[in-house]
């Protein structure tokens, strides 16, 4: 009797041993079975097939990050010549996207497509596939796109294919060649005439693109020719000659300097290093920016020594009020603050003085190294990012009484220039308060500019958090229009948070995932969720400057502290 409940007791332990092995290996083997019938030819020459494919990695196969679960299963233009077999396919409980298109994939659409329940996409388009489109496809929630499109399918007419009462498609592209009141298999007239009717379409459609890209042609020609007459207009209030590569910054000040009570410099620097207003006017300068709010040069003086000329037109501030600012802001002294040289007013014209950094600004490196000229590693841009949070912190904690703060009002890649050890030094500091808050020199940086507009401590926060999340990324976001914060959120909703980074930046997850949750509080849209400049800074110090034991570059060390709540705040 003992001997019979032994054995009884050691067969179920092998059945759960078994049931549990093959759970556990169930995606891969459901994944192997459908490619199997998809490409009997072997063309996608897999290797490993008894194998993991999240830990090998097959091109067209993605897995959920630190998962062995299948999300993604996109093997378009692979020349796959077998059916789709969905009894296998949607045994994997996690599958997302499928995209089959541009093969020559035959048979017909399996009912049993509506057991994928987290299909959100589907491309079966340019196949060979035939029979109706089943019903049941219309019953997938989470279906947004669907393209079966270049197919020899019908669908019965009573069939809604735009929508249903429970769901709504974002994108719908069927296109079968007939529509009867059965699912009868097309004959070849419905071929030959859906062949006809689809040219007819492409025909059409290229005409009606050719006429529109023709207006967008004609509309951004003639923006460009009515800037660069705006352009041309305010250019003759700088230069005296177009022609000339050389200018002299004094051409179009001499004028008002007649007038103007206060002509000389106002200096920051020791009396050696000063020189005299005339020397500036008389020396060449070579323009690096212009547009209707201000100027830049680099004048070159006799010493040898360059500076960096800002001149800021028409500024509606007296002069009391731009020597008050100008005054505060060049006693400022941070290693990580562009210092001001000098200052001058001349009635509505307004000169800042710097040194010339040769080094150039935060985005030319960026644009450098997006177009492979050169390298930028996790640790300078590291370094950078703690620089500039440790500036714009100073500039907060300069201040003793919380109504004289002066925001900054214009951070941006472009604003953070780098000096001969290439450690970040944030210009163009103060000015911004002085601008008339109708003017269009006030936030014209769209992609750094805080929802709600305005000269602040938060706003300041929220640009600094586009910085850092371009520099986790890789991606720039001036002027190129783009939306990151709403990208970034959106991956992480999407639970790709692995796909946002960097290539540099994913070799580091232990910092990387940290400072993505830093930087998504920062670009929160409401101002009151944002942190202070000196919260930032010492988040940052701690992920940059501790151990953080346990960690890898694999996992977060800020597991369970919100990175998916911050980027569903304000969905």
């Amino acid at each position: 009797m003992m001997q019979r409940r032994l054995l009884c007791f050691l067969t179920i332990f092998v059945l759960c041993a078994n049931v549990s092995s093959k759970s556990k290996f169930s995606e891969s083997e459901s994944l192997h079975s459908f490619i199997q019938s998809v490409d009997p030819a072997n063309n996608l020459r897999f290797k490993g097939l008894n194998s993991n494919p999240c830990l090998l990695r097959w091109k067209g196969i993605k897995c959920l990050l630190n998962s062995n679960s299948i999300v993604e299963v996109s093997l378009d233009n692979m020349n796959l010549s077998g059916i789709i077999d969905t009894n296998t396919l949607c045994n994997l409980p996690n599958l997302r996207v499928l995209n089959l298109a541009r093969n020559h994939i035959h048979g017909n659409i399996p009912k049993t497509v509506s057991r994928c329940s987290n299909l959100r996409y589907l491309n079966l388009s340019n196949n060979l596939l035939d029979g109706s489109v089943p019903k049941s496809l219309y019953n997938l929630k989470n279906l947004k796109i669907v393209d079966l499109s270049n197919n020899f399918l019908t669908w019965e007419k009573k069939q809604k294919v735009r929508s249903t009462e429970r769901h709504t498609y974002t994108e719908v592209k069927l296109d079968p060649i007939a529509q009867n009141d059965t699912a009868a298999a097309p004959s070849g007239d419905n071929v030959n005439h859906a062949k006809r009717k689809a040219h007819h379409y492409v025909l059409w459609a290229e005409l009606g693109l050719a006429i529109v890209l023709l207006v967008l042609l004609a509309f951004f020609v003639n923006l460009r020719i009515a800037k660069y007459l705006r352009e041309k207009k305010t250019a003759k209030n700088i230069t005296d000659d177009d022609s000339s590569p050389k200018t002299s910054i004094g051409t179009s000040m001499r004028e008002v300097k007649q007038d103007e009570k206060n002509q000389e410099l106002v200096f920051f620097v020791d009396e050696k290093d000063q020189f005299k207003l005339e020397n500036l006017f008389d020396a060449g300068a070579d323009m690096q920016n212009q547009n209707f709010c201000s100027s830049l040069y680099k004048v070159q003086l006799n010493n040898n020594v360059a500076y960096a000329v800002k001149r800021l037109k028409k500024l509606p501030a007296s002069y009391d009020d731009f020597n008050r600012t100008m005054t505060m802001v060049g006693r400022l002294n941070h290693p990580n603050i562009l210092p001001l040289v000098a200052y001058s007013c001349q009635g509505e014209e307004k000169l800042l003085i710097y040194k010339y950094q040769n080094k150039g600004s935060l985005l030319s490196l960026m644009e450098r190294y997006v177009e492979g000229k050169r390298d930028f590693n996790w640790k300078l841009r590291l370094s950078i990012a703690v620089g500039i949070a440790r500036g714009m912190d100073y500039i907060y904690r300069s201040f003793e009484e919380p109504d004289n703060i002066i925001a900054h009002g214009n951070i941006k890649l472009s604003n953070i220039l780098l000096n001969e050890n290439e450690e970040p030094l944030i210009s163009e500091y103060g000015y911004s308060s002085l601008l008339d808050p109708k003017s269009v020199c006030l936030f014209r940086s769209n992609g750094y500019t805080a929802p709600e507009r305005c000269l602040s401590e938060q706003g300041d926060v929220f640009s600094f958090g586009v910085i850092l999340l371009e520099l986790l990324t890789g991606k720039i976001v001036e002027n190129s229009g783009l939306d990151l914060p709403k990208w970034v959120k959106a991956m992480v909703r999407e639970e790709w948070t692995g796909e946002v980074f960097d290539k540099e930046m994913a070799k580091v997850g232990m910092y990387a995932f940290p400072l993505l949750n830093v930087a998504l509080k920062c670009v929160s849209h409401f101002a009151e969720n944002r942190p202070s400049m000196a919260e930032v800074l010492e988040t940052i110090v701690g992920v940059v400057d501790d151990d953080l034991p346990g960690s890898s570059p694999e996992s977060s060390p800020l597991d369970g502290h919100g990175l998916y709540s911050v980027a569903e705040e304000e969905v």
